[in-house]
């Protein structure tokens, strides 16, 4: 009697198998995002990928308003305040749940990497598949994440940080559209562009920040 032969099996986990992770962006690990809730508003910071051109040039800022103008308000998603900093970009923006909040992200993204791309006539990834959020719970805390967004690109001036000096408004952020200064702001030629924010729904975006007071022009955050 012919002894029987140990079947070969292909199914199941293995150590080491699968494809292997490129990058740093790839090692980190996909936990679940928590949920969203509709009345906070949200911090979202996003990195652009090394060795691309600076993000905070006069030829860039105008594809990136466009590019916000049309992806501001989708998906349940709504696009408030942004700030463009040389090697990152800065959202404050609504939604409505986590799918809004993730469909409307990865939506804006998508067309601001084709928008960055045929600028640069390149092809590839802008952005890492990751973003950064953090929710806004509180009159302190949108207070506090608006002075970051409009005032984060003079503090990178005030120290150096390969941002030149300069006064008024920051052009590169949302500052021409927000009424929320202590200071009045006139921006000349501002009613020619579609607006690239909208107005917020949430109290907490709205008018609950307004309780920590205005916000002074040159006000810079303490950190970041």
């Amino acid at each position: 009697m012919q002894g029987l032969l140990p079947l070969r099996s292909w199914g199941g986990a293995r150590a080491g198998a699968g494809r292997k992770p490129k990058g740093a962006v790839a090692m980190m690990p996909r936990t679940p995002r928590p949920s969203h809730a509709s009345h906070h508003p949200a911090l979202v910071t996003v990195k652009l990928r090394a060795h691309l051109p600076r993000l905070r040039q006069q030829k860039v800022r105008a594809a990136l308003l466009a590019h916000f103008a049309r992806g501001k308000d989708r998906f349940g998603f709504r696009l408030l305040h942004f700030a463009i900093l040389n090697d990152h970009l800065h959202f404050v923006v609504e939604a409505k749940d986590r799918l809004a909040l993730t469909r409307g992200m990865k939506g804006l993204l998508v067309r601001l990497a084709r928008g960055l791309n045929r600028l640069w006539g390149r092809k590839g990834q802008v952005f890492p598949d990751r973003f950064h959020e953090r929710p806004l719970r509180n009159p302190r805390e949108v207070r506090n994440a608006l002075v970051y967004v409009l005032g984060n690109g003079r503090k990178h001036a005030a120290q150096g940080r390969a941002v030149p000096y300069f006064e008024g408004p920051d052009m590169f952020t949302s500052a021409p559209w927000f009424d929320g200064f202590v200071e009045a702001v006139t921006v000349r030629g501002i009613e020619n562009v579609p607006p690239p924010v909208v107005r917020p729904r949430t109290w907490l975006a709205g008018v609950g920040w307004r309780q920590r007071g205005r916000i002074g022009m040159a006000e810079m955050p303490k950190s970041g």
